[in-house]
């Protein structure tokens, strides 16, 4: 476990040791409910954690350094954004997959593309929102949302 998630349980853990004392009937429905929304989650968990280790031995760490590496630097920004946005899952499982990018060599700048454009362009879900909310409307969204996603990678880039 590393140094912020021990922050972040050692601060819930107070929060809850202070408020048992204020209001314990409270205190254990937020505990019920919590582990309530854990259980809700564990396969998406199991899953996630899965993909990784699917990504991690299956795809070689050479491919993602040739494809996502900084030395096909327009490139790598451009398939980041594209695998980002057309990949599909819940936000929580960009973080872990782009570390393991980054851990086989992709260049950070397309692996921020990837994360943004994961959780902000969405390509298998355009026919939904194009009938919800107009075909102008989700194009021009994930037309602007895509070109924010690369943005965002280059900043990341000349940042670092």
């Amino acid at each position: 476990m590393n140094n912020v998630a021990l922050i972040y349980l050692a601060l819930v853990a107070a929060a809850y040791a202070l408020l048992f004392r204020r209001s314990p009937d409270k205190t254990r429905q937020s505990l019920q409910l919590a582990g309530r929304s854990l259980l809700k989650l564990a396969p998406m968990l199991a899953a996630i954690f899965g993909l990784i280790g699917l990504f991690q031995v299956f795809i070689p760490a050479e491919l993602i350094e040739r494809w996502l590496g900084a030395s096909s630097s327009g490139t790598a920004l451009l398939t980041g954004g594209l695998v980002g946005a057309i990949a599909i899952g819940p936000p929580v499982a960009a973080f872990p997959l782009a570390g393991s990018m980054l851990d086989a060599g992709a260049w950070p700048p397309a692996v921020a593309a990837f994360v943004v454009s994961w959780i902000s362009v969405g390509v298998i879900t355009l026919p939904f929102e194009a009938e919800v909310f107009g075909l102008r409307f989700a194009l021009s969204r994930n037309v602007i949302a895509f070109g924010t996603a690369l943005l965002i990678g280059l900043l990341i880039g000349w940042l670092r």
